[in-house]
């Protein structure tokens, strides 16, 4: 991935300040040290609106309009690790685009990454962020991200980065044997996230820990 100087940053949004971002992840438990070179070396700061550039290497969410946020660095990289950890993975959907931070961080470690996003404006924008970062193997798609994309299923890894109360039932269907998907599910107020994984037999579920996300709508906009 190729930075420019503005990708880089100065100031706030300086590698330094990227550092301290990375040494607060390994003091949360992150272990995987490709995803924590990812994560530091991906300039957070390009998706989130400029008044918020300085904000961008704080461990929290941040808004990115249309309702929706910029998921907090920690979910980021408790999501991802967790995704990855039975080793790497050749084709990955995202339901929830956003801003593009989380489909640029998966890029970056698995060989092809589909992503949905029913809001037409984000979705276009983190086109151009893709773009401008020339993830080349990042695949975005405007859809109803509860449908997935069954075109290209099976998924070895599905991560949803908005809560339905529910787990939705096609991209059960779209994991593949031995897959594994992330996802919160829960109302408002009580989410948990989960890890399931499709074995021959079934499915198998592991609550990871509570979170709090934006829900998961249907339908495009």
């Amino acid at each position: 991935m190729m930075l420019s100087a503005h990708h880089q940053g100065i100031g706030m949004t300086s590698l330094r300040t990227r550092e301290r971002l990375i040494q607060r992840l390994r003091e949360k438990g992150i272990e995987n040290s490709k995803l924590l070179a990812a994560m530091l070396n991906t300039p957070r700061h390009i998706f989130v609106d400029e008044a918020l550039a300085s904000r961008a290497y704080e461990d929290t969410a941040l808004p990115i309009g249309h309702g929706q946020t910029i998921s907090q660095p920690y979910i980021v990289a408790r999501m991802t690790e967790a995704l990855l950890a039975a080793g790497p993975l050749d084709s990955v959907l995202e339901v929830g685009t956003g801003s593009g931070y989380q489909c640029a961080i998966l890029a970056q470690l698995v060989r092809r990454v589909y992503s949905v996003e029913r809001i037409e404006l984000l979705h276009k924008q983190a086109r151009t962020r893709m773009q401008e970062l020339q993830l080349r193997n990042a695949r975005l798609k405007y859809s109803d991200g509860g449908m997935g994309l069954p075109e290209y299923a099976p998924f070895d890894g599905i991560m949803v980065t908005a809560a339905p109360e529910e787990i939705p039932q096609p991209l059960l269907e779209q994991l593949a044997i031995g897959g594994r998907m992330i996802l919160p599910t829960g109302s408002d107020r009580d989410q948990e996230l989960l890890q399931i994984i499709r074995t021959p037999h079934g499915f198998e579920q592991t609550r990871l820990e509570s979170v709090i996300f934006v829900p998961l709508k249907k339908g495009l906009n």
